[in-house]
């Protein structure tokens, strides 16, 4: 079996590229047409990865060989297959990147689908807290701040999708003052597992990360 290459992020991409083959195909009946939107679609799925071996490639350029739906939905499922989990983290991992939380209430770490999680993440509600935790360059950063929900639809920033938003407000130290300090806020989904079904480019996040802890 081919060693699992897909990072959940790029799956999500595929699976845009699927959607948007499909609506083509109920929509479009020139021929010419759909075989460049088919084209289109390899590309940008293709596109989504830095870097990919013969068989890698071979698998994604699949994509333009079905001509129906179940076809595309089969071929989506079969790329479960190659997905690279998010790396299994224990309770005591969390509880080490936020030290200063005083009784961190921790998810149920069972429960979670890690072939579909780009960045782990829940809300403790009675504090209206965020937390994040997310694989950078093979090291867990944990990232937290309070989150107030809007009350209505608008684009995420780490998955660009609409959905209902929450302002996520986090304080970082001004000028590396232990007293000092300034925050930077940005609109994210209230949901964490529709943002992890739909983000498709991490780079955001990780900047807002970085951003965060300089």
């Amino acid at each position: 079996m081919q060693t699992p290459f897909i990072q959940n992020h790029q799956y999500n991409e595929i699976k845009k590229q699927v959607n948007f083959l499909l609506k083509a195909m109920r929509t479009v009946a020139d021929r010419k047409v759909l075989d460049t939107v088919r084209s289109t679609t390899v590309s940008n799925a293709i596109a989504a990865f830095d870097e990919l071996n013969v068989e890698e490639l071979h698998l994604l350029e699949q994509l333009s060989n079905h001509e129906a739906a179940h076809e595309l939905q089969n071929y989506l499922d079969s790329l479960k297959a190659y997905i690279v989990p998010f790396p299994h983290v224990t309770q005591k991992q969390i509880q080490k990147l936020f030290p200063k939380v005083k009784k961190l209430k921790v998810p149920d770490l069972e429960m979670i689908d890690y072939n579909h999680t780009t960045y782990l993440r829940w809300i403790d509600i009675a504090t209206n807290r965020l937390f994040i935790v997310y694989p950078y360059k093979g090291q867990l950063v944990g990232l937290e701040g309070s989150i107030t929900p809007i009350n209505k639809k608008g684009y995420c920033m780490f998955c660009n999708r609409q959905h209902e938003l929450g302002f996520f407000n986090v304080k970082t130290k001004k000028g590396g003052s232990q007293d000092n300090f300034s925050s930077i806020g940005q609109y994210v989904c209230m949901d964490g597992e529709a943002c992890n079904h739909n983000i498709t480019d991490p780079s955001v996040l990780e900047r807002f990360i970085l951003t965060v802890q300089k």
